[in-house]
This record gives structure tokens, C-alpha cells and sequence, in this order.
């Protein structure tokens, strides 16, 4: 079984690996899941194509999807007295029903799914369609993301500003705008 800090690895490399890939013009983001599998799966020796394809269609549908860091609802809270919060997602058209089951929907002023608007981060329509909903504009907007090729670069292109949320480290070797945590974002803001 691998431990945590080897997967933190794993996840490093293969959103390193996955961001060069995106930037050489994949159009979705879904190969991360297939790549961190795959790697996951060479690291312990373990030849299962069937139980890694199956954990990869899990990560497609959002009802799997709530895990919650403790204190991340009154992160959001003391954030969101500050600045009106909204997601963008790619997802299944089911984001708004899981953030409402994990208890940090309210946080939220405004919920963008890819599957509802019909386009995928990295693609402006999503970011555009986000800002429309919050009544804001790309110049006044900062958007927060863990993902380089789809989350920043998807974000900066649509003319926002962007964000990394990077608690895997994976780009601390650069000089990005990146945190490891929402209580580090809160003070840089």
C-alpha cells in the first residue's frame, strides 16, 4: 500500500506530466486520472487493467467525490465575507448536489459545471460563463485551481487572474502564484 507522501509524489509527476501533455493541445483534462492510475499501479507491480479502468470511470462521476479537509467550510466562510466565492468544475452536471452534500454549498455565490455549460477548463467559454454568473469581469477576478495546464492557464487566457492550489508541491520549483492551503490564501489576499 502506498503511503501518503508517495502518492504526493505520484501526483507531482503526473501533474507534471499531464500538463505537458495538455499544452502540446489535448482538449480535456480527463487523462490525468488514466496517467495517476497507470503510475500508481507500475509503482506497487500491480497488472490490473480492469480495477484501474474501473478507478478512473469512479473519478468521472461526482457522487464519489466529497472529501473535505477539516476546516475547509470556515476557511470558506471567513473568505467569502471578504470576496463572493463561485466553483467552476468539470463535472457531470451534479457539482452544485455534491458541494450540498459535503456541507460547503452556500459558500458558494455561483456554480459553474462543465457538463451543464457544455465546455471543459482549460476552454474560455467555462471562465466566461462562471464570470457572467458572478456579475464580475475577468480583470476583477482571481480564479484558484490545482491543475497548471487546465486550471491557470485556462483561467490567465480568459483574462483572470489565477492562482495555484497547490498542496501536492508540485510547482514549488517555479515562480508561479501558488498556496498549499486555503488559510495561505487567505493571507496573501
Amino acid at each position: 500500500m502506498p503511503t501518503p507522501d508517495q502518492l504526493l509524489a505520484l501526483e507531482r509527476k503526473t501533474k507534471n506530466h499531464f500538463d505537458a501533455i495538455m499544452q502540446r493541445g489535448s482538449a480535456v483534462d480527463h487523462g490525468f486520472w488514466y496517467m495517476f492510475y497507470s503510475r500508481l499501479f507500475e509503482e506497487i507491480d500491480l497488472h490490473d487493467d480492469q480495477l484501474r479502468d474501473s478507478l478512473v470511470d469512479a473519478t468521472r462521476s461526482s457522487a464519489n467525490w466529497c472529501v473535505v479537509r477539516p476546516g475547509t467550510r470556515e476557511a470558506l466562510q471567513r473568505l467569502g465575507q471578504r470576496y463572493p466565492l463561485g466553483v467552476i468544475s468539470n463535472a457531470d452536471g451534479k457539482i452544485a448536489s455534491i458541494l450540498e452534500r459535503c456541507g460547503i454549498a452556500d459558500c458558494f455565490t455561483t456554480t459553474t459545471d462543465s457538463g451543464l455549460v457544455g465546455y471543459e477548463k482549460p476552454h474560455p467559454a467555462i471562465f466566461e460563463a462562471a464570470l457572467r454568473d458572478m456579475g464580475s469581469t475577468a480583470g476583477q477576478s482571481l480564479y484558484v485551481g490545482d491543475i497548471y495546464s487546465v486550471d491557470y492557464l485556462g483561467a490567465t487566457r480568459a483574462g483572470m487572474q489565477a492562482i495555484l492550489f497547490d498542496v501536492a508541491g508540485t510547482y514549488r520549483d517555479t515562480d508561479l502564484p501558488r498556496v498549499e492551503s486555503l488559510e495561505e490564501l487567505e493571507r496573501k489576499l
